[in-house]
């Protein structure tokens, strides 16, 4: 971004001027941006991280281990289980692996925000995960394959801290959880999608070119992250040179080292909207991680589904995106507060436990279907409110680390452990029904969580960090969900 003068006037009518005293401060964005623009670009990015995810859990590509008769007739495994020979926790594991590098990298990347361009730092953090797909495509055992989704994990971190914070700025005003489900719609689609590629990519070719082909999807990306004029970030906007800015363009002053992370963790730490909205994200996430990977398997033992991947994935696809879609809209349509965002979170989240335990009650798999249909659907409403409260709950300063500690906590107490406990319990009771619905049990904790914050005293931090006279950065797009 530019803090010039007159020059940049005729360049680009996105223009916001402050007036104070002789002193008149421009913020103008680069040429190539608008807000839609940029929701594109990081939905996509989104998508290609997801369908990675859906893919390596897709029967194509994860594939099974092989078996052998009583009778010693023995039949071959197929896909990375298959191929490394990997037990149902190895497995899991592997599916949790690239949490590690995720967890580790999140809250450096939202630090490193601070005193580099926040826009640079995603087209790092996708440079690495290109690199690291690569990696598990020319894996050779299963400490390689771990290895290397650590690393993709690394590189997804910088877009899971930064990316919300920007949609935020600029999403048009009456419409910001509509925009950030939009953005998150693309959780359950991309791995709807990544079980339709990773059946059909397992059919046709070896599971190593299914990472192949999402490194060729991502390259673009990541090289657009180096070589478009970046964006800067309500909060702090340090320029290219990597030194802080001081030019009260609601810029805080910029704390380096260990006591200052720590210190605003603490922030965190001691706000209890925000911790009661991660207990509960921790516990719904628990179930959502488990089921993600274990989903197609579990359909196809259960309900002989003989497509798994791509029913499942289509399921997930359109319950999705119908479901995502509408807890943003919703919550915008009551007013888009904190107290109304832990209602949708808390009635969906309750209503959804109902018809998905339900489910995985009835022999008939069409019953199933329709039931866990409705289920996922307003399971999927969350997304928008519950990101929401994470980015509103706390002074826009904070947004990247708040989101990176929302990422690590959900992940290292939900996911992470959920993929290899079921498959624990999955090899102690021998029988995918009864694994699965203690699993979605867990819904009903999270939804209790979420009723909590109802009753809490929330306040919208958006602009806390702002003077009474200093320049805001609303958007003046025309809304996306409407015609101007």
């Amino acid at each position: 971004m530019d803090v010039d003068g007159e020059g940049d006037r005729g360049q680009n009518p996105r223009i916001m001027e402050r007036d104070s005293g002789s002193i008149k401060d421009q913020i103008t964005e680069p040429s190539w941006f608008t807000p839609k623009k940029l929701l594109f670009v990081f939905c996509v990015v989104n998508l290609i991280n997801y369908i990675d995810r859906g893919a390596i859990a897709s029967n194509g590509i994860n594939g099974s281990r092989g078996t052998c008769t009583s009778s010693g007739t023995c039949s071959a495994g197929s896909g990375i289980q298959g191929d490394f020979n990997l037990s149902n926790f190895e497995d899991g594991v592997l599916s949790s692996a690239f949490m590690v590098g995720l967890l580790v990298a999140s809250p450096i990347f939202a630090s490193l925000a601070k005193s580099v361009n926040p826009f640079r730092l995603i087209g790092v953090g996708l440079s690495i995960w290109t690199l690291a797909v690569i990696g598990c495509g020319l894996s050779f055992d299963f400490w390689s394959i771990t290895i290397c989704r650590m690393f993709v994990g690394v590189g997804e971190a910088s877009f899971v801290s930064l990316a919300a914070p920007f949609i935020d700025d600029n999403a048009p005003r009456d419409q910001k959880s509509a925009w950030l489900a939009v953005f998150y719609m693309c959780i359950p689609t991309g791995y709807a999608f990544g079980y339709v590629y990773g059946g059909v990519m397992g059919s046709v070719l070896p599971w190593r070119a299914a990472f192949w082909g999402e490194a060729i999807l991502m390259l673009p990306f990541a090289v657009l992250g180096f070589v478009i004029k970046p964006l800067h970030l309500k909060g702090f906007a340090p320029d290219d040179t990597g030194k802080p800015r001081t030019d009260n363009l609601n810029v805080l002053p910029i704390g380096y080292g260990f006591s200052a992370v720590m210190k605003d963790l603490k922030l965190l730490l001691v706000d209890k909207v925000y911790v009661t909205n991660i207990l509960g994200y921790i516990a719904y996430n628990f179930v959502l991680g488990a089921y993600s990977y274990w989903g197609p398997k579990a359909g196809y033992n259960i309900y002989k589904m003989e497509n798994a991947d791509m029913i499942f994935g289509g399921v997930t696809v359109i319950c999705g995106i119908v479901g995502t879609l509408s807890g943003g809209v919703i919550l915008d349509y009551m007013d888009a507060t904190i107290s109304n965002a832990f209602k949708v979170l808390s009635v969906s989240t309750f209503i959804g436990a109902l018809f998905c335990f339900a489910a995985f009650c009835f022999k008939s798999m069409y019953a199933f279907l329709a039931l866990f249909a409705v289920g996922e659907l307003l399971v999927f409403a969350t997304q928008g409110p519950v990101n929401f409260v994470v980015l509103h709950c706390v002074k826009p300063s904070l947004r990247p680390l708040a989101m990176a500690m929302s990422t690590v906590s959900i992940h290292i107490f939900g996911d992470v452990p959920s993929s290899p406990l079921v498959g624990v319990l999955q090899d102690y009771v021998n029988n995918w029904r009864v694994t699965s619905l203690v699993l979605t049990f867990v819904l009903f904790p999270a939804a209790a969580i979420w009723s909590i914050g109802i009753f809490l005293n929330s306040v919208d931090r958006y602009n806390e960090d702002s003077e009474p006279d200093a320049v805001t950065r609303e958007s003046t797009a025309a809304p996306l969900l409407q015609e101007a």
